[in-house]
Formats: structure tokens, C-alpha cells, sequence
């Protein structure tokens, strides 16, 4: 055989990198982390990297990270009241300020955005002395422009507390998920140090493996990979110090696989959201929220729900208008376009919402702490309803089941997830479980993708309502 006839293999694409965990901060759990270095390290030269997904708290300071010097300097990267990011801070020893805030708000509780903020107080232009990035764009539109001055010593990087996710006088903490947390001491970097654009979607900037980083004296990585020690320096340096957070606090929600959470923009009425927007608590009046993923035409999807409080009027199920399409208050299942199940119903039975028609169950309310498995069939236009694990109707979600207790959407268009509440003295509340569960499960359960960690088997063509799942089956 001549030598020019070989074929040779065509070499395949690296696998794309994947974050495999985040870290769920609930502002009301006063959960942060830090870490005290020994010494100084580099004050004039540092970048900070983050990935976060905003929760609840929208109109409130949170911090990302921040010290102080326990007299008057300074230095924190955070979300003001207006939603805006802003770096600031001082040098203490001749009150050298710097300030710089977007004027952009960042609202979009549905997403992963990155945060990159490099320091170089040696450079001789003022704008090259701090530069700030999301999403791989460096930001150049302020409401505040104040530049740090030259070869000034400022705060990040000295022998005091850092605080990741809170505010050492103030709290202020942080709300949501953050992955991939990196502190450089020493190098003023940009963020394809720690990602790039996708090259079929290059409006997308998504996460690089950042280990091979050299991260200097006071540097850290945060990974979230060992559920048992989250403040694991992945660098090797000493370990931040967990304050408030537990081993359910960790996520596979991740940059590189989104999941459904519950939409504070689309909470009508009363209602309050926590714990990464898994948590729905009724308050102040009758209320409903809407989940941030739709479910495509012709997809399963599997999520659970506990009853943390069943105590009134109890909805949960889907919508064919995102928001209801009016961004008003959409009473579970009572009006067209709505399918549910009742959990509580009006009276002392369960009931269930074909397009806004309710009909009475023989089944007795449930108790507390019952965990409801929700399989959406988007193809069949059926929902099969379980309770601790028993499919209501001994119904099968596998085989187009005629006795599913919720049918009739058809299954040709999106349909998007719906829940709501009613008020009573003892206020309902709700965890749902996406495939990230905000409490602790005895089991363990993923889809067949190995997406999702949920207390009970998924049902065979169900899967996790997550972006993987979604480019995939939707």
C-alpha cells in the first residue's frame, strides 16, 4: 500500500471544561466564609474571578468579597442598592480612595454571569489601574469613576479577614451561588485567564479550567468540590472558614449546567424566596411564582417538592403563558392555561386543575415534610403526581397513562413551571428540588444522565430541567 494512502485519524476536540460544583449562600442563614493571611501579601497587584447566580435580595448590598483593617481602610467588591457592581476601598494610611460602579444593574437572577476585577496599581495610566469585566466584556460605562492612585498599597491581600459573601461591620451578605471563586495575589490578569467565548454562541463566555493558575502568597481557589470542607482551597493554601453553611449548601448548578430555579421577578403579590430561590414561604397574601426554565415540547421532566409547612391553599404545576402573560397573581390552576395538583386543597381533600377546571380528590391533605415527585410529560400533555414516592392513581409516568390525575396541554408548546400559595396564621412553605435539593435527602437519586440528586427514582424519559438536559431533549 502506498505510504500517501494511509488515513490517518482526525485528532477529536477536547471535551469542553465542567464545573462540577457551586455554592448556595441564603442571605438568611448569615452564611459566609473567610480567611485571615499570616502576612501581606501583594497590595498593588491582584485579580478577583468569580462566577455568580443572584438569588433573592434585589435592591440590597451584598457582598462578594471584602475586609476591613478594624480602623479606616478598606476594600470590597459587592452589588449596591441599585443592583450595580462596585469596587471601592482605601489605603487607610493617606485615605487614597478608588471607586468604580456600573451603571448597568445586574436583575437576572435566571443566569450565571462572571466577575473579573484586576488591580495594577503600578501602571502610569490611571484606567489601567483597575478594570473591571462580566461576562468577558470589560465594563466602561460608570455611574462612579474614581481610578486608584499610583503605586499605592491598598487593602486586598494584607493580613486581615477576608470575607467571602458578607460585610465584616455591616453583614450585607450575599444571596445565590457562587462557583469557581478565585483570588490572584500578585498579577493583574483579564477573564481569558478564566474563560472564553463559546465558538458556535460567542455572546456566551463560559468557565476554563483555572488550576494550572499561579495564584501567589495570599491566593485561593474556591471549588466546592468536597461538600464536607467548602472552604477547600483548591491552591493548597490554608482553608477559608465556613460560617453557617452546610453540606447541602452545596450545588451541582454550575456555569456550565444551568438549573431551574424559582423567578423572583415573576413573584406576584405576597411571598418570600431563600435558599438559592428553592424555598417559597407565603406572606403578607395570596401569592404564585413561576420557575426560570421552560419545558420544551416533547420533554419529560422530573423535580420533588416538600411540604416544609402545608397549611393553606397549596398549587403546584405548570402555565402555558410565562408569568400568566399579564404579570398579575395567578391563584394555583383556577384560571385557562392552568394544571395542577392542590396539596392542600379548599376544603379537606386534595384537588387537581385540568385548564382551570378543579376537580375533588378522595385523598386527605398532605402532612408536613411529605415529598411530592412531579413527572411533566410535555409530549403526552400529562403530569404524574407521586407522594413519598407513590404515584398518585398508581398512575406510570413511563407509558402515556391514561389515569394521570393532570392531562390535556397537549403537549406541543412550552409550558412553564407554576406554584402558589395561600396565606393562613401559620404560613405555607414550599423546597423544591430541581435536581439541587435545599435539604437533606436520605437517598440519591439522578436522571439517566446523571443530572440531578433527588429522593426518589426518576422515571425512565424524565430528566433534571438543566441547560445539558435541554440541549439534548429540548
Amino acid at each position: 500500500m502506498p505510504i500517501n494512502s494511509f488515513i490517518y485519524p482526525v485528532p477529536s476536540p477536547p471535551p469542553a471544561y465542567s464545573v462540577a460544583n457551586s455554592c448556595r449562600f441564603n442571605d438568611g442563614d448569615s452564611a459566609y466564609m473567610h480567611k485571615t493571611p499570616g502576612s501581606a501579601g501583594n497590595q498593588k497587584t491582584w485579580t478577583y474571578s468569580g462566577w455568580i447566580k443572584r438569588g433573592v435580595g434585589f435592591g440590597v448590598e451584598q457582598n462578594l468579597l471584602q475586609l476591613w483593617d478594624g480602623t479606616n481602610g478598606y476594600a470590597r467588591i459587592h452589588i449596591t442598592t441599585d443592583d450595580q457592581l462596585q469596587i471601592d476601598g482605601n489605603d487607610n494610611a493617606t485615605n487614597n480612595a478608588y471607586n468604580l460602579e456600573t451603571n448597568r444593574e445586574l436583575r437576572d437572577s435566571s443566569a450565571w454571569m462572571h466577575i473579573c476585577i484586576a488591580m495594577d496599581t503600578t501602571q502610569g495610566t490611571e484606567a489601567n489601574r483597575l478594570k473591571m469585566y462580566i461576562n468577558g466584556t470589560q465594563e466602561s460605562s460608570f455611574a462612579t469613576e474614581t481610578y486608584p492612585a499610583e503605586n499605592v498599597d491598598y487593602m486586598f491581600n494584607i493580613d486581615q479577614q477576608h470575607n467571602v459573601g458578607r460585610h465584616s461591620i455591616s453583614g450585607l451578605y450575599f444571596d445565590g451561588y457562587m462557583a469557581e471563586v478565585c483570588m490572584i495575589d500578585g498579577l493583574a490578569l483579564t477573564p481569558t485567564s478564566f474563560g472564553e467565548f463559546d465558538e458556535d454562541s460567542p455572546q456566551i463566555f463560559k468557565p476554563i479550567d483555572v488550576s494550572g493558575l499561579t495564584f501567589g502568597t495570599n491566593g485561593f481557589y474556591l471549588d466546592f468540590e468536597d461538600s464536607s470542607n467548602l472552604g477547600n482551597d483548591a491552591n493548597g493554601g490554608t482553608d477559608l472558614t465556613e460560617v453557617n453553611l452546610a453540606a447541602t449548601d452545596q450545588a451541582t448548578d454550575t456555569p456550565t449546567n444551568n438549573f431551574c430555579t424559582l423567578n423572583p421577578l415573576t413573584k406576584r403579590a405576597g411571598g418570600t424566596l431563600s435558599e438559592g430561590n428553592l424555598k417559597y414561604t407565603a406572606s403578607t397574601g395570596d401569592s404564585s411564582v413561576f420557575g426560570t426554565i421552560g419545558i420544551p415540547p416533547g420533554m419529560k421532566v422530573y423535580f420533588e417538592v416538600k411540604l416544609v409547612n402545608n397549611t393553606a391553599q397549596n398549587a403546584i404545576g405548570i402555565h402555558n403563558l410565562y408569568d400568566g402573560g399579564d404579570g398579575a397573581f395567578v391563584k394555583g390552576g383556577s384560571e385557562a392555561g392552568t394544571y395542577s395538583y392542590k396539596v392542600r386543597g379548599g376544603s379537606t381533600v386534595t384537588q387537581y386543575y385540568n385548564n382551570g377546571s378543579s376537580t375533588d380528590t378522595a385523598i386527605s391533605n398532605y402532612s408536613n415534610d411529605t415529598i411530592i415527585g412531579v413527572a411533566v410529560d410535555n409530549e403526552n400533555g400529562q403530569i404524574h403526581y407521586s407522594a413519598d414516592g407513590t404515584y398518585i392513581n398508581s398512575s406510570d409516568p413511563t407509558d402515556n397513562d391514561p389515569v394521570a390525575l393532570v392531562t390535556g396541554f397537549g403537549g406541543a408548546s412550552e409550558q412553564y413551571i407554576h406554584t402558589s400559595l395561600d396565606t393562613t396564621t401559620s404560613m405555607p412553605s414550599n423546597e423544591f428540588n430541581f435536581g439541587n435539593p435545599p435539604f437533606s435527602i436520605s437517598s440519591g437519586n439522578a436522571d439517566a444522565d446523571g443530572y440531578g440528586n433527588f429522593e426518589y427514582a426518576v422515571p425512565s424519559g424524565y430528566y433534571a430541567l438543566c441547560t445539558k438536559n435541554l440541549a439534548e431533549y429540548g
